[in-house]
């Protein structure tokens, strides 16, 4: 039975360590170790996605405090306007008329930096309501067809010549992300410092198999997975100290974040990378008698936190990074029985970056009033997710195949927002 590179990839994670002699994605990482990073000039960009699973409120993100229908919807779990005399409970004010949850107060100042921009309405045109087919949806690019094998991330990879770095494309977390299945290798890691086979006989084992196999692609693969896991090992001798007193949330999530900067900062290679962040279906007691506590606040907090701690940890690195967040859907513009909010459609999403023209809301906002409402019960969507990604794509990653990233997209750059600097 034969075995494809991609699902040799998806399950590498558990399986190997590299031995035998150490390829020049080694000796970068190494010379990085030892206080000699690369230039500037000749540094990668990078495009890291994050996913927000379970549908968050991106009405409770990213607050349109100035439209007061939006506290006739919500006359229990609305942020407050913006209050200097209460900071820690109120919106906290971007243009007059939004204002980011007070939770994640961590990114006011990458907002007034212009690091930070938002595009509002934003999200899947499918119409949908199922977390596990819009997820799907949105990680292949394909909304509404499930029968696209691969992701929008993977294809989104530039044709490259030459010798590839084992770790190009990255997935934190124990399986390949859906996004990242494709042709173009891929690696899922859960934690680098524990990337490998254990038993040293297995692993010299498995790659004696893999190295004398006839299958060149099984060869190929085989030999990749080793150099990433050679890569890996050579990373954790060292305890990674983030820079300039970044401090990560405890947490799944800014374990992810921390160990992306460190493959950045390690100049092997990385072009893409994949976190996900789950608990954000708040059907019940989104929030609590304040803004400031509940479940959305707590969540809000580990995301908002384990971004600007990434911002800081990278520095000046930042300039060849962007980060782009998504989440499936939306929530109902209006509070349930409950405290909560129900499955809804357009959502916000954030773009974070050097090269990013930020400090702006973009898209367009269609209102909350009864007449403006998708279905007459969610914030209406303006802005397909595609034309964020297809920017990100096309201007930071130097891929302009945008058709073949997006199937079935109208691949139009008058469509862009023009988030990217030009």
């Amino acid at each position: 039975m034969s075995v494809s590179r991609r699902i040799f990839l998806r399950n590498s994670a558990f399986a190997m360590v590299g031995v035998g002699a150490a390829p020049l994605w080694l000796e970068r990482a190494a010379l990085c170790q030892n206080g000699a990073p690369q230039s500037s000039a000749t540094r990668r960009n990078v495009l890291v996605a994050i996913f927000q699973r379970g549908a968050a409120d991106g009405l409770n993100i990213v607050v349109p405090h100035g439209e007061s229908r939006y506290y006739e919807l919500r006359p229990t779990i609305a942020v407050p306007r913006p209050d200097s005399s209460n900071p820690a409970d109120s919106a906290i004010d971007l243009d007059g008329f939004f204002g980011l949850n007070p939770a994640l107060g961590a990114l006011k100042p990458l907002w007034d930096a212009r690091h930070l921009a938002i595009v509002h309405a934003a999200g899947s045109p499918d119409p949908t309501r199922s977390h596990f087919d819009a997820q799907d949806y949105m990680e292949a690019g394909t909304p509404g067809v499930k029968a696209t094998r691969d992701g929008w991330l993977n294809r989104a990879l530039p044709p490259e010549t030459g010798r590839i770095s084992p770790v190009r494309a990255v997935s934190l977390g124990p399986n390949l992300a859906r996004t990242l299945r494709g042709p173009n290798g891929a690696v899922a890691i859960e934690n680098i410092s524990t990337f490998g086979v254990r038993d040293a006989g297995a692993s010299k084992v498995l790659e004696a198999m893999y190295a004398g196999t006839q299958d060149q692609i099984l060869n190929g693969a085989g030999r990749e997975t080793f150099e990433a896991a050679a890569l890996l090992q050579s990373l954790a001798k060292t305890q990674y100290q983030p820079s300039a007193g970044a401090e990560y949330p405890r947490g799944r999530f800014g374990d992810s974040m921390r160990q992306i900067a460190q493959l950045i900062k390690a100049d092997v290679g990385v072009e893409v990378a994949f976190a996900d962040i789950g608990g954000w279906d708040h059907h019940v007691n989104e929030v609590g008698p304040r803004a400031s506590v509940g479940q959305l606040p707590n969540v809000l907090g580990e995301f908002g936190g384990a971004l600007a701690a990434f911002h800081r940890d990278l520095g000046d690195r930042m300039e060849n990074v962007v980060v782009v967040t998504m989440s499936e859907f939306g929530r109902t513009a209006k509070e349930n029985g409950d405290r909560g909010t129900d499955h809804g459609h357009a959502n916000v999403m954030f773009t974070m970056g050097g090269p990013v023209a930020g400090g702006k809301v973009y898209g367009r906002w269609p209102g909350l009033a009864p007449g403006q409402l998708y279905e007459d019960r969610d914030l209406a969507l303006t802005t397909d997710f595609r034309d964020v990604l297809a920017e990100a794509v096309a201007k930071h990653l130097g891929n302009p195949n945008i058709a073949s990233v997006f199937p079935g997209y109208s691949a139009n750059p008058e469509k862009f927002h023009h988030w990217l600097k030009a």
